[in-house]
């Protein structure tokens, strides 16, 4: 059962962090249209591969931060210093986004599997995102840093990544006018939620001196 639990929850985290638009969906659409249904889905693999194994990096990291607390408390100062900056950057100075009629320039003529692990390996929140979730999971007994369970993780994010980005480039064109908006105010959005991470994280380090 715990292994069942631990494949859902990382195909769950990993198709509900594909689903907005960005540089990867947003790509896999672009070759989709271009070239068809068989090279997007080469691609969606290719970085799906990427995302699995940074994952695997990021429970490795969490499973050490487990058992040394006081560096979490670390990673949490410098996280509301960032965090908080990131909101102000985002609601106060960035410009609107506005929605774009060219959604990628595509050039490279290369295997779309290697395009693709390229492209989500410039990705740099997949491993803080898993090291936080991973961390959750464990403080409230719902995941285990035992090998089985890490790997049955890390399995449910290699296929949840495919299934997000093949659901993205099926649906698209019914989505299409309903991302109009989200795409515009992404920056907000985007703020709103690292206000929300800082002020978490400033409550836990509240109790935590307190």
């Amino acid at each position: 059962m715990q292994y069942a639990l631990s494949l859902f929850m990382g195909l769950f985290a990993s198709i509900i962090g594909i689903m907005p638009p960005g540089l990867l969906n947003m790509t896999a659409v672009k070759i989709n249209r271009n070239e068809g249904n068989t090279r997007a889905f080469v691609f969606a693999i290719g970085a799906a591969i990427v995302l699995a194994a940074q994952s695997f990096l990021a429970v490795v990291f969490a499973k050490f931060l487990d058992k040394h607390p006081e560096i979490i408390v670390m990673l949490r100062e410098a996280g509301l210093v960032i965090f908080s900056g990131l909101t102000i950057y985002f609601l106060f100075v960035a410009k609107s986004s506005r929605p774009k009629k060219k959604i990628v320039k595509f050039k490279s003529k290369r295997s779309r599997f290697f395009w693709g692990m390229l492209l989500s390996s410039l990705n740099f929140l997949t491993i803080p995102f898993y090291v936080f979730l991973s961390l959750t999971l464990a403080s409230y007994q719902i995941f285990s840093f035992e090998t089985p369970y890490v790997i049955a993780f890390v399995a449910g994010i290699l296929f949840g990544t495919m299934t997000g980005l093949y659901f993205f480039v099926t649906f698209f064109e019914r989505m299409e006018h309903r991302t109009t908006f989200i795409i515009r105010n992404m920056n907000y959005i985007i703020g709103s939620v690292t206000g929300i991470i800082s002020l978490i994280t400033l409550l836990n380090l509240v109790r935590y001196y307190w």
